[in-house]
């Protein structure tokens, strides 16, 4: 059964109280520092820390900072409250060893997201994403000279006084879309994926765009389709590297297909016996893209795209 609308995507969701108020209470910072029931996130290479247990997989977290040797504590960065618990990102350096822990490992968030609990999964993304803004933003973009964390690592200010320059997290806005003309959906494929693999379109908004000016775009310069009645579906953050999809459903004005910017290597028309028949392989289960084929899917089908025995996810002949 495809999920309601209003249930958020993976990644998503209220599992955090971020306490933004208290991000510039340093007594506070402190405070959260010295309990030993504080829990810190650590990222390392941008991998998350991983226990795989007999249940699945978990979210290990390191309670206090003494695992981590030296530690700046200015560049720890604050998420916020989870599970009752101030919790703090810890950047590893990239040349350190990773934590010795013979019940964990660092590995690729994007490739465990979907297996691990929703909460846990959000708050791994929400760290990486920070930790991940912070190593792109040391130096300052206006003088260069080195910047410094504020307010719980939410702000980087430049360390030359005569700049002064404040820098704050930013994300990358990004349209996802599913396009049907009523029976069939426009997918699409890029070259470096492996064979068979298609998912929605998708594309960067540019400046002075709308949301809706750049779905209409996008759908045109990837297909050459005409789309009209866009309409909001949902958003999901996708903190790889760091963007913020925004899902929409548009109905084509036309059918013919035509690759203008050559960005992908094929689209095409797919039925729902097609994708019921495992014709094309599908997105994995915790990305909007397979809730917008999901929903749409579900819609005209007397069986959930789920539970349907032959279709297929990427990575996988059988669905999950």
């Amino acid at each position: 059964m495809a999920l309601p609308r209003s249930f958020p995507n993976h990644l998503a969701g209220p599992y955090l109280e971020r306490l933004s108020h208290l991000r510039h209470d340093a007594a506070h910072l402190r405070s959260a520092l010295e309990n030993p029931a504080t829990l810190f996130v650590p990222v390392w290479r941008s991998q998350s820390f991983i226990t795989h247990a007999q249940a699945g997989l978990t979210a290990h977290f390191i309670h206090g900072l003494r695992q981590f040797g030296e530690t700046d504590n200015s560049e720890l960065i604050l998420l916020g409250e989870f599970r009752g618990q101030a919790c703090f990102a810890v950047e590893i350096p990239s040349a350190a060893a990773p934590i010795a822990d013979p019940a964990a490992k660092f590995v690729d968030l994007r490739a465990v997201a979907g297996n691990l609990i929703r909460e846990e999964a959000g708050l791994l993304a929400y760290a990486r994403a920070m930790v991940l803004w912070r190593e792109r933003h040391r130096y300052c973009g206006r003088c260069g000279a080195p910047t410094m964390a504020l307010e719980g690592g939410h702000v980087r200010r430049c360390s030359n006084e005569t700049c002064g320059n404040q820098q704050f997290p930013r994300i990358d806005p990004a349209v996802i879309v599913l396009v049907t003309d009523g029976d069939r959906a426009l997918l699409g494929r890029q070259a470096a994926w492996p064979a068979q693999r298609y998912s929605t379109l998708a594309g960067f908004v540019e400046p002075g765009e709308s949301f809706e000016d750049a779905v209409a775009r996008e759908i045109h310069e990837e297909a050459g389709i005409r789309v009209d009645s866009i309409d909001y579906h949902s958003s999901q953050p996708w903190p790889f590297p760091s963007s913020l999809m925004v899902g929409f459903t548009a109905r084509a004005l036309s059918t013919q297909i035509r690759r203008i910017d050559q960005e992908l290597e094929d689209a095409r028309w797919c039925s729902r016996h097609q994708i019921a028949t495992g014709e094309v392989a599908l997105p994995t289960t915790h990305s909007i893209a397979f809730r917008l084929i999901e929903d749409w899917y579900d819609a005209g089908s007397a069986i959930a795209l789920r539970d349907e025995p032959s279709a297929r996810l990427w990575g996988s002949d059988r669905k999950s």
